[in-house]
């Protein structure tokens, strides 16, 4: 059977030991509050993305048991309703896509500040400038997230840097670049198709083959037309990111609460050490 707790040592404990208790939780509470001031100030700057869906491809389907290998060499879709939502969401998070971003609006001096010379614009050590491996690992794990609301399909893209306009600026900018480059990779692959699709119909006699041959150049293009008139082409824009005005981290308060409570508990575990000597 344990033994019930005996408030009334505790007290004492308290009581007779209060001076030290409250040095100590003065002192971490103060250090606590010194290191809330002291951290840098990080802001998150959000963009509200709604994933574009690939179009109905209709009347095609009906195709896809006939003419299914053709279509495969040519690179052409006949499946219907097709969600590329997974593809667009891998496509913002990739590697190749963040780093080509990094080159463009030239971030690296900017995430490697103590390896910059501001004055010379130049690396201070050119032995060991930042690879593109290293800026990507920087930016992918602590300034940029992209997070799916399964239940309404909404795509949220936050970037958390110390500079508010920059943060607003690069989400913005991140998001364009993906629509860009995905519409550019739409319009490519509808030209490559086709090409292979004319060559194709350059070398059958079959009526019903070119028939079916047109009905899909005639797909690409549509494609290509698509492509070229939605400049959001992957992600529309549903409230584009601003300038945060609130600090995202460090929690200020939090921090100092925290203080304050470890310095009594560890307060009192002194005194209650020092007591039972």
């Amino acid at each position: 059977m344990e033994e019930p707790i005996n408030w009334r040592e505790y007290w004492q404990v308290l009581v007779e030991h209060r001076k030290l208790i409250g040095i100590i939780t003065a002192a971490s509470t103060l250090l606590a509050t010194a290191t809330a001031f002291l951290l840098t100030p990080i802001y998150r700057a959000e963009v509200l993305l709604a994933p574009v869906s690939e179009e109905r491809a209709g009347s095609l389907s009906s195709l896809a048991g006939q003419f299914g290998d053709l279509a495969g060499l040519a690179g052409v879709n006949l499946g219907t309703n097709k969600d590329k939502t997974a593809e667009s969401i891998a496509a913002l998070k990739s590697r190749s896509l963040s780093v080509a971003f990094i080159e463009k609006e030239n971030l690296k001096p900017i995430l490697f500040p103590r390896q910059w010379n501001t004055e010379n614009k130049k690396w201070k050590d050119q032995d060991d400038v930042p690879t593109d491996w290293e800026a990507f690992e920087i930016f992918d794990k602590d300034i940029r997230t992209v997070s799916l609301d399964k239940k309404t399909g909404l795509v949220t893209l936050a970037i958390e840097w110390k500079n508010q306009t920059l943060a607003a600026k690069w989400a913005n900018g991140l998001v364009r670049q993906v629509n860009t480059r995905l519409r550019n990779e739409a319009i490519e692959e509808a030209e490559k198709s086709t090409a292979y699709l004319e060559k194709q119909l350059a070398s059958t006699s079959s009526v019903e083959i070119q028939q079916a041959i047109y009905r899909l150049v005639e797909a690409q293009a549509k494609k290509k037309m698509v492509a070229n008139a939605r400049e959001e082409y992957a992600f529309t824009v549903i409230d584009p990111a601003v300038s945060p005005e609130e600090r995202a981290r460090p929690k200020r308060l939090f921090i100092v609460l925290a203080g304050l409570i470890i310095g009594v508990a560890a307060g009192f575990t002194v005194a209650w050490f020092r007591r039972t000597k």
